[in-house]
């Protein structure tokens, strides 16, 4: 399989490449080059958050509601 490269320095991964990886949008891939000088192309290991906000989903505790949790984060009383 072969693929160009944009002037942006872009390839696409092919359709049956990407199914063997499990790639989807938004997929993490990691690039490591081999000692022979192969690139080789991976599933990353860890997802990327959504947002700035996703690593602390689930983390409140002790049933505070979403307005007294954000009174607290903006500091009312």
């Amino acid at each position: 399989m072969a693929t160009a490269v944009t002037r942006k320095g872009q390839v696409t991964i092919p359709k049956p490449l990407r199914d063997r990886l499990g790639l989807s949008v938004g997929s993490l891939v990691s690039f490591e080059m081999s000692e022979a000088g192969d690139v080789v192309v991976m599933r990353a290991e860890t997802a990327r958050p959504d947002s700035r906000f996703a690593r602390f989903r689930g983390m409140v505790q002790g049933g505070m509601s979403t307005d007294e949790i954000m009174a607290l984060t903006r500091g009312e009383d």
